[in-house]
């Protein structure tokens, strides 16, 4: 039946002729169209015409606004390749897209054809059409020698392909998979014609880019010398927030009028600032009595935990939302059902809905033109600004969308200043006219990254960035690859060398790639990780000296020294089991919120503690300087560190951080929400 669309997609594709015909375009393209006709949609030129290339087998690279319809191209997508009788994987960068998509593709194509794998959640794994992040499609292809089979890949936010620490990911596939249609898809890629021009020559498949379209809904640009209540309550209640300092980089036009402003979205880069500022608008109202009631019914009997869920019930019930990150699945699940029905009219949290999630939004409101990016605060790059703003005005709902970006606290207070004192001025009465009032002006913080209406009107301008790889050679990607099992000498050695010479990475960085390689290479045999084994033909094979699970991945760079650090522990002690956990944890990167809120209970509990001793008060301070959050083995293990990269000197690259997050939990018996609220 491999001709048949409609046995395969029943709700998708309604109609197709003969069963046992073999597979063809021509009907595949009529019964796309017939599909969304049935549904009342009207393909856009450029949804049209990546369907088309689709059909054909092209790779496509879709490079469009946000809201001209990727998702169904996706769906599209996934269609033709089901009907090819093939494989078709679907990824993104987050979970919670992943997660978003497995269920819209559930519903066009029958949940017993898609399943998702997302590391902590695997549902109908042996599907023809899977989801998963982009680092699980990558290890596969790594260790996969057909890559499962896989025929088609849609890479959802490909824009990801730059990031830094996990650019790797969306390019491995490109490097592993020459078999496989691919359709790359971001409203930010900028130029793309290395890229196509690339793809293709590793596929033998046309790569057409489809681009430079308009986007349906129009943005206009607005730069507010304002409070964040000031723009909130403007936009909610329908006062004009374009007259919060001025439009720039659009047509002319109010970003806000009478109850098209919302739903608003406040972004911070930061999780704690948005839900502090959540927590500050609660002070004002958002929603009216019905609105609030309407709310509760959608509610209904939805548990939420002590503490944090607390506070977000108290929200959700004002009309306000909170979406990041380090929020339960659960609670971001409940913010973007409530949202998609238009009950929320505030949301404050971090970029992540710049990430594809389906949350109707009218109005984003940035709360700065910068972001801290792990290493230094800068200003940001046009692709974030686009990637972010992007997300305002809903195609079917809006005629227009409003992007507002908030000036620096400090020129609001010095706005203000000047407004009273010029309020003042016109006020006084008298024979003679007085000297202009003098205004103190307030001075940024120290180190602070300034931005003004100058730096919006330079993002809303540029173009994103091209493209830069970002690959990277680790341990996970070895063993991944030496994980295959080699049927020759050297055939790990070769598909490395393909990885790190066939890469998008300039000559010089490809060479220091390769020197990772051998390094990590040599750490694992060292470690007794990898062996070589003769064999009776005279060849010499690289083999693992342990099976690895389907999900395993040592993909931290000290998880060598975790291996050989647990080796010191003693299997009979009573605290074996935590004291692995603790090594373990060692490695991984901190949870910074965590951490500090160990350390303040610490010093707490300290302070009390030195008060009934009758410590005095200096000597208190001094000795509070010394307490952290708690840092089990740390001595045994700065020992063990400083032996080991006396032999693996790379390893000084890294840092190694004690500290005690899920042995808390164990020895607590906590779940993760006990640890929150604790």
């Amino acid at each position: 039946t491999r001709g048949d669309m409609a046995a395969f997609l029943p709700d998708l594709i309604p109609t197709l002729t003969d069963p046992e015909a073999p597979y063809d375009p021509d009907h595949a393209y009529e019964a796309i169209l017939e599909w969304t006709a049935s549904r009342g949609v009207s393909l856009y030129d450029a949804q049209d015409e990546a369907i088309i290339h689709l059909i054909s087998g092209a790779n496509v690279v879709l490079a469009t606004p946000t809201g001209t319809g990727k998702s169904l191209v996706a769906i599209a997508a996934h269609a033709i390749e089901l009907a090819r009788g093939g494989r078709t994987y679907y990824t993104a960068p987050i979970k919670a897209l992943v997660s978003e998509k497995f269920f819209a593709l559930v519903d066009a194509l029958g949940a017993e054809r898609v399943g998702m794998v997302t590391g902590d959640t695997s549902i109908n794994p042996d599907a023809p059409v899977l989801c998963c992040t982009a680092e699980i499609l990558a290890n596969l292809a790594l260790r996969a020698r057909a890559a499962g089979g896989i025929t088609q890949v849609v890479m959802d936010e490909f824009h990801f392909y730059a990031e830094p620490d996990r650019g790797w990911a969306w390019q491995v596939p490109l490097l592993m998979m020459p078999r496989a249609q691919f359709l790359l898809m971001s409203a930010t890629l900028g130029d793309v014609t290395e890229l196509a021009r690339d793809l293709s020559a590793r596929t033998g498949r046309d790569t057409t880019p489809v681009i430079g379209v308009e986007r349906p809904v129009p943005l206009h640009f607005a730069y507010a010398v304002k409070t964040p209540h000031e723009v909130v309550e403007e936009l909610v209640w329908g006062a004009s927030a374009g007259s919060a300092g001025g439009t720039s980089g659009g047509t002319s036009g109010s970003a806000g009028s009478t109850s098209r402003g919302t739903p608003a979205y406040l972004v911070y880069f930061n999780q704690s600032q948005a839900v502090e500022q959540a927590q500050a608008l609660s002070s004002i109202k958002i929603t009216d009595r019905a609105g609030r009631d309407e709310i509760a019914r959608a509610l209904g009997d939805f548990k939420f935990s002590t503490g944090f869920g607390q506070t977000l019930s108290r929200l959700i019930r004002s009309g306000i939302g909170v979406h990041h990150a380090g929020m339960l699945p659960r609670y971001r699940r409940l913010i973007e059902q409530l949202a998609q029905q238009g009950l929320l009219k505030v949301i404050c949290g971090t970029d992540t809905l710049g990430v594809g999630i389906n949350v109707p939004i009218r109005t984003v409101v940035l709360s700065a033109l910068t972001k801290f990016d792990g290493q230094k605060m800068r200003r940001l790059s046009a692709r974030e600004f686009h990637q972010i703003a992007g997300r305002a005005g809903r195609a079917g709902f809006d005629t227009e969308g409003d992007v507002i970006a908030l000036a620096p606290e400090h020129e609001v207070e010095n706005a203000k200043s000047a407004a009273k004192a010029a309020a003042a001025l016109a006020a006084h009465v008298g024979y003679k006219k007085p000297k202009a009032m003098k205004v103190k002006r307030k001075a940024a913080p120290q180190g602070f990254v300034s931005w003004n209406e100058q730096t919006l009107e330079r993002l809303v301008a540029s173009e994103p960035e091209p493209l830069v790889s970002r690959m990277r050679v680790t341990h996970s990607m070895v063993l991944s690859v030496i994980a295959r099992g080699e049927t020759r000498e050297g055939e790990a050695l070769d598909v490395m060398r393909r990885l790190i010479f066939d890469s998008h990475e300039p000559r010089t960085a490809q060479f220091a790639h390769a020197r990772t390689a051998l390094s990590i290479f040599r750490t694992l045999r060292q470690g007794g990780i990898v062996q070589v084994v003769p064999t009776g033909d005279g060849q010499r094979l690289l083999q693992l000296t342990v099976d690895l699970q389907a999900n395993f991945a040592l993909n931290q760079p000290l998880s060598p020294f975790a291996l050989a650090a647990i080796e010191l522990l003693d299997p009979a002690d009573d605290s074996y089991a935590l004291d692995v956990i603790s090594i373990i944890e060692s490695t991984l990167e901190d949870p910074r919120v965590i951490l500090r809120a160990q350390e303040h209970a610490a010093r707490t509990e300290a302070i009390a503690e030195m008060k009934a001793d009758g410590i005095e008060y200096d000597r208190r301070m001094e000795m509070l300087e010394e307490i952290t959050h708690p840092r089990p083995l740390a001595e045994l293990l700065g020992e063990a560190f400083e032996a080991y990269v006396r032999e693996v000197p790379w390893a000084r690259d890294f840092e190694l951080s004690p500290k005690s997050v899920v042995r808390e939990m164990v020895e607590r018996a906590f779940e993760f929400r006990d640890l929150d609220s604790h």
